[in-house]
């Protein structure tokens, strides 16, 4: 993997959604990050701060049960995909990603590890995991944006 890694530990949910909107603030068109972690790890809890950032004023959840949430945004559309329910690669491409993975947007994918094979090499590789303590862990792995602050 090409690009710098990055560990961080919120404490909070509001710690999650201030690093994602650190994060948001330096996401381009085009970029697509795929996401990793059990479930409530907080993968949609970081994407509503990276939405935030994008400007996207619309409340976000988790795509469960619709697969993909389209946000318009001020700066840039967000693709909020869940690969979860998919019975593999082939559901994903049928989903038409193509366009939203290499489009004018931000894509982000839950549970990723589902179709990893279906991504672009640029895509930002994010694992969150639950600490005993309520922390979180969250690794980024192939990040090329600057430096997250």
């Amino acid at each position: 993997m090409t690009g710098g890694s990055f560990v961080f530990t919120p404490q909070s949910e509001e710690e999650t959604i201030a690093l994602g909107e650190r994060i948001g603030r330096l996401l381009k068109a085009g970029d697509v990050i795929a996401m990793t972690g059990t479930l409530g790890a907080g993968k949609t809890t970081i994407t509503k701060g990276i939405a935030k950032a994008l400007g996207v004023e619309d409340t976000v959840t988790s795509p469960t049960f619709c697969l993909v949430s389209e946000y318009e945004g001020g700066r840039m559309p967000l693709y909020h995909i869940d690969a979860y329910r998919l019975d593999g690669e082939e559901d994903f491409l049928n989903l038409g990603v193509e366009e939203m993975l290499y489009g004018k947007g931000v894509s982000v994918i839950e549970w990723s590890e589902n179709v990893g094979s279906c991504l672009p090499k640029r895509t930002i590789r994010m694992s969150l995991s639950p600490r005993e303590d309520g922390s979180r862990e969250i690794k980024i792995d192939n990040w090329n944006n600057g430096i997250i602050e």
